[in-house]
């Protein structure tokens, strides 16, 4: 296990365990003089990842890619499922625990009181750091109330990641005058994640409405013939309409993850 020791600032870094803003504390301090570089080589030395047996944290991740490792939780034990929570949230950083239950949420909640347990979305999240919401808005909308999980999924993803999210469900083709009555709505958003699982034609339909970009998230909702969403999947990535990409089926977690990343770099290029 990581030992701690004392950072400039009087708080406690854990070695190898570091966030973005913990790392830029450091980086000011060893500037400042108040930190020796010796000494700041310590701390740096382990920060990539975390080694703990059974894992391999990557505390690096969230000064890479923005956002630190999310936690897939389905085919992990309990106890490493638990474990590789803890230590995510030792570095500070906020923590996304994917395809969760509520078995792990309870063994969770233990040690981390402010953890939520987004039970459609069946997923667990702790925030540590205040949000700062980017410009523009991503739209989630889902075709029926059955794709309400992989679109829950996708909402808390982007809204974890500081992101403006509005929901539009139960929109689909077959009731299609409920989706245009949202259009205009619509129009006015940086990015649309489309749920759909049957045929997976909203997509289209969304993709011919807008001017941003639009991911298609097909998802295993359907009779026998939609082969488990293979059905969608295959009908979203034949789409007509232009701007339209496609992530894998129920994948939700891609789709906020990516359409959030799209959002940045709007925002970035705006300023």
């Amino acid at each position: 296990m990581s030992t701690r020791v004392a950072a400039a600032n009087g708080g406690l870094y854990t070695a190898g365990v570091m966030n973005a803003n913990q790392l830029r504390i450091l980086l000011e301090s060893v500037k400042d003089g108040e930190e020796s570089v010796d000494a700041a080589l310590t701390r740096l030395r382990a920060m990539p990842f975390e080694d703990i047996g059974f894992a391999k944290i990557d505390h690096h991740r969230s000064i890479r890619c923005g956002f630190p490792e999310v936690i897939y939780c389905e085919d992990k034990s309990l106890d490493h499922a638990s474990a590789i929570f803890d230590r995510c949230a030792a570095s500070g950083d906020n923590v996304l625990a994917t395809r969760a239950t509520r078995e792990l949420f309870d063994r969770v909640h233990q040690q981390h009181t402010r953890a939520v347990f987004h039970e459609t979305a069946c997923i667990i999240t702790l925030r540590q750091i205040e949000a700062t919401p980017c410009e523009g808005t991503i739209a989630v909308v889902s075709a029926g109330t059955s794709d309400a999980r992989v679109a829950e999924e996708a909402r808390v993803t982007a809204e974890m990641m500081d992101q403006t999210v509005t929901t539009y469900y139960d929109v689909g083709v077959a009731g299609i005058h409920r989706l245009l009555a949202y259009s205009q709505a619509l129009q006015a958003v940086s990015v649309v994640v489309v749920v759909a699982g049957m045929e997976g034609a909203l997509a289209s339909v969304v993709g011919g409405m807008v001017d941003c970009p639009v991911i298609a998230v097909p998802t295993s909702v359907g009779y026998g013939a939609s082969f488990g969403g293979l059905a969608a999947l295959l009908a979203m990535l034949n789409s007509c309409a232009s701007g339209v990409t496609v992530v894998n089926i129920d994948n939700g977690f891609g789709a906020g993850y990516a359409a959030t990343l799209i959002n940045r770099q709007k925002n970035h290029k705006a300023s």
